[in-house]
């Protein structure tokens, strides 16, 4: 019994310390917007920015195929906000976006399938459809963000320019 007790707190104590640290963005990845003026740097609000099909048909989310939240509801980003409390230094809810506009998606979300509709909800502007590309997804998990820069092309983790005419 003594020697039972000692092999299962060897082999509990190797598969504990020998599981690998998971990310805590495991699993996700983000697209990020900047829309902006020509000439401006400051993001515009009343903005709808929506996920399309190849026939410019809005995506639903069906079981939660495509981003680990809203389920079957139509993919439409969101701007990202301030968490930051009064006195304290600024503080972003997704740290890597500043004041764009954001979409979580899985990380094995097929970007190429799809494009972004950039709607000015004031009708300033006109309407934008951009293709996507798997270099516009942020991909934060090291393990994920090395793959992608054995790559040639274009690097991920950068914001999709947009300037609204």
């Amino acid at each position: 019994m003594k020697h039972l007790f000692s092999i299962l707190f060897f082999l509990f104590s190797f598969f504990s310390f020998s599981q690998i640290q998971h990310c805590g963005f495991d699993f996700t990845s983000y697209l990020v917007v900047d829309v902006h003026e020509n000439g401006k740097t400051i993001n515009l609000d009343n903005i709808k920015i929506s996920l399309i099909d190849k026939e410019g048909k809005e995506v639903i989310n069906t079981n939660n195929t495509l981003s680990w939240k809203d389920g079957n509801k139509p993919m439409i980003f969101s701007k990202n906000y301030l968490i930051s409390k009064q006195g304290e230094k600024e503080r972003w809810f997704f740290p890597y976006a500043k004041d764009n506009y954001l979409l979580s998606v899985t990380n094995t979300f097929p970007a190429e399938q799809y494009s972004i509709k950039v709607e000015d909800l004031n009708n300033r502007f006109k309407t934008q459809i951009i293709e996507l590309n798997s270099f516009n997804l942020y991909i934060l998990c090291s393990s994920e963000n090395e793959k992608q820069a054995r790559k040639f092309g274009p690097r991920s983790n950068s914001p999709i320019e947009v300037v609204m005419e």
